[in-house]
């Protein structure tokens, strides 16, 4: 089994939640495998990800716990295990592109209500509200 450390952010602009779509039609957050001769944070890993899938500008706010999930990877013809550290962020406007070579064919800042109709797994729809109260309460100070 491969195991990968990765890093993502979750970015949000006033009540907006940036998600990013893959090829394979699974809507979530931007992250990415964290190289082994990165010497990024994961913090700025995640920063750097998030502008490489979308072109998005986002300041770190705060870690947000990990995730992890298991997958078959055809070409390498292994099982694939990711371990995700993430962050909120914040950025100032919704503008984003998608860029299919870093594995984004989509990509939009969505109201919070939506994103819970459109993020494929439920374990990044709770990592979506820990993220957005941890961004409310950022914003309140």
């Amino acid at each position: 089994m491969i195991v990968r450390n990765c890093s993502g952010g979750i970015v949000f602009t006033g009540d907006k939640v940036l998600l990013v779509c893959n090829d394979k039609q699974e809507w979530g957050f931007p992250k990415g495998a964290v190289k082994t001769s990165s010497d990024l944070s994961l913090s700025e890993f995640a920063r750097t990800r998030v502008k490489t899938e979308t072109d998005v500008d986002a300041k770190v706010i705060a870690p947000c716990g990990k995730t992890n999930y298991e997958f078959y990877s055809i070409s390498r013809r292994k099982p694939v295990h990711n371990n995700i550290s993430w962050f909120v962020m914040r950025t100032e406007s919704e503008a984003c592109r998608a860029f299919p070579e870093s594995g984004t064919v989509d990509c939009r800042f969505v109201e919070i209500a939506r994103a819970l109709d459109e993020i494929t797994y439920s374990q990044d729809k709770s990592l979506l509200m820990m993220a957005y109260q941890k961004y409310r309460e950022s914003i309140k100070d």
